[in-house]
């Protein structure tokens, strides 16, 4: 089977989707690892080495139990996302704007670290999930806030761009069956690397005070930069559905549902921000 791949740091790990082997798994095709066969039994008896607990079930496919589906991926981001919701509202409603910049990057220092920890982590605690849901969820109260002090009911408008746009590439990536090829997946990568290092280097600049690249470019460069950003975010949950239909095939565990609602978290987040960043260009 090909190798699953994905740009997104939660969803990247090698061993991601980790498969239930503790139990015993009898199908067709496979054999029965007990005691061999020590004569024949007398009548009524099981044959020697066999018992009703050990005894295989030849010809049928055998059951793990608590293999991930996507009810569980679901019910899983949706608490996810229910938090990290719930936490922005508060922020947005409650935090002082004195304090708006400084816990804006605070939250996304910490944010970030809590992503590249839980990407290199084997196995996902769901605690640890839903606390980084409440930092993330701080870090987009206190930018939620900035931008709407400067263009009143730009929050609302990114919010319904993000669901909007997330719907419909879910439902374009169903039904028209959108195949993720290699071509496809180091195009995205490669594209999300560059993107965010033009990011990252504009964010030293500005906090060293050299300057701001978005700050000196003209609209039309701007409005390119942010289309850019909203179109790779959008591939990215492409892939993150491939990944986690992929998952989901090959019978990964159920605990991780928690990685699958993690990763379309990280995602949905980017894509809220672009969505801020593009319609804040369009007020000017």
């Amino acid at each position: 089977m090909q190798e699953m791949q994905s740009t997104n740091p939660v969803l990247s790990r090698p061993d991601a989707w980790q498969v239930d082997t503790t139990q015993p798994q009898y199908g067709q095709g496979q054999q029965y690892q007990g005691q061999p066969y020590q004569g024949y039994p007398q009548q009524g008896q099981q044959p020697y080495g066999y018992t009703d607990a050990n005894a295989p079930q030849f010809g049928q496919p055998g059951q793990v139990a608590g293999r991930m589906t996507i009810d569980d991926v679901i019910t899983k981001s949706a608490i996810t996302l229910g938090v990290l919701v719930a936490v922005a509202g508060l922020t947005f409603l409650f935090l002082p704007t004195a304090l708006i910049f400084p816990v804006w990057i605070v939250t996304a220092i910490v944010s970030f670290g809590a992503a590249m920890l839980v990407a290199a982590r084997r196995k996902v605690n769901p605690g640890f999930v839903l606390v980084y849901a409440a930092i993330e969820g701080v870090f987009i109260g206190a930018i939620s806030k900035a931008y709407e002090s400067l263009w009143d009911g730009i929050v609302p408008a990114a919010v319904l761009g993000t669901l909007v746009a997330a719907a419909a590439t879910l439902a374009a990536y169903k039904f028209f069956r959108i195949k993720v090829t290699d071509k496809f997946r180091k195009m995205v990568m490669i594209g999300t690397i560059a993107y965010a290092g033009v990011l990252l280097v504009n964010l030293v600049l500005s906090l060293f005070g050299i300057g701001n690249i978005f700050a000196s470019a003209n609209i039309g460069l701007l409005l390119l930069i942010s289309a850019i950003g909203v179109g790779l975010a959008v591939f990215n949950l492409i892939l993150d559905f491939d990944f986690i239909e992929q998952g989901i095939a090959m019978g990964a565990a159920s605990s991780e549902s928690w990685r699958a609602a993690f990763g379309l978290t990280v995602t949905m987040v980017w894509l809220y921000i672009e969505m801020l960043r593009l319609l804040s260009y369009f007020r000017r």
